[in-house]
């Protein structure tokens, strides 16, 4: 007989309501334990007013601010994969180096993604 987990039972408000509780903690764990979601964050929260300044329609608006929320959402991923990788072990191990530097890549092409998106955006703007 296989184990369930008790908390896959829930449904309907109640699953969404602790799912919402979930999902805040985890935000609040990512901005209060990780300079780099921090400063990420409060870039995004600078240059969002940027956005409609720069976006000449809301396509561009949105590129613009959707270019920035995967930037969180990639350091929170990687953040994930980083907490995991350090319960098991602080041991130093291949295949922990390799995870965490897999997770440091992803955050460094959403960077980059954001910046060359922000870039075009400013280069259209200034001299378009």
């Amino acid at each position: 007989m296989s184990e369930s987990n008790p908390h896959k039972g829930r449904t309907g408000i109640d699953r969404i309501r602790h799912a919402t509780g979930y999902s805040l903690a985890g935000l609040r764990a990512a901005y209060s334990g990780e300079s780099a979601f921090r400063q990420e964050f409060w870039l995004a929260i600078v240059a969002t007013p940027l956005a409609f300044y720069l976006g000449s329609n809301w396509v561009e608006v949105a590129l613009l601010l959707g270019s920035l929320a995967i930037v969180l959402i990639v350091e929170l991923l990687n953040s994930g994969i980083e907490a995991a990788i350090d319960r098991i072990s602080f041991e130093r191990h291949e295949l922990s180096k390799r995870a965490k530097d897999l997770g440091s890549a992803a955050v460094m092409l959403a960077l980059l993604l954001c910046g060359g998106i922000w870039a075009a955006a400013l280069w259209h703007r200034l001299f378009a």
